[in-house]
């Protein structure tokens, strides 16, 4: 490996952490927030709800955070492998959503999300 991946890999990974979290609050406050009837009235009410929650703000603030690392981390190595590494945030959301939103994941569902390990450490090391 290259001088320096071992530290750009640990902001892809801290980069995939911010997505993760924002995706988790993202979901968290869609939840609470319904649609009974899809009329105009009801999606400008749906709107003026979103902006005024406090949590969409802080999702901004991961996805602000994880903008400028991720500019960062393309501005010292190529595309091709900070892409293939930034497919960690799969990994990361199957089991955050499993552990904090209770959600169900399938057999199926883990040997995909184990085949995009074995290829994000093929990638890493190629």
């Amino acid at each position: 490996m290259r001088p320096g991946i071992i530290f750009i890999i640990s902001l892809i990974v801290l980069e995939n952490i911010f997505d993760t979290l924002r995706e988790l609050i993202l979901k968290t406050a869609i939840n609470n927030l319904k649609i009974e009837r899809y009329t105009i009235k009801n999606i400008i009410a749906f709107i003026l709800k979103l902006i005024s929650n406090p949590w969409i703000y802080l999702a901004l603030l991961f996805s602000t955070l994880s903008l400028f690392l991720w500019l960062f981390i393309l501005s010292r190595i190529d595309l091709s492998l900070a892409f293939s590494l930034d497919s960690m945030h799969y990994i990361f959301i199957a089991f955050a959503s499993g552990l904090f939103l209770k959600e169900k994941l399938g057999a199926l569902r883990w040997l995909g999300t184990i085949s995009i390990v074995i290829g994000i450490v093929l990638v890493a090391f190629s």
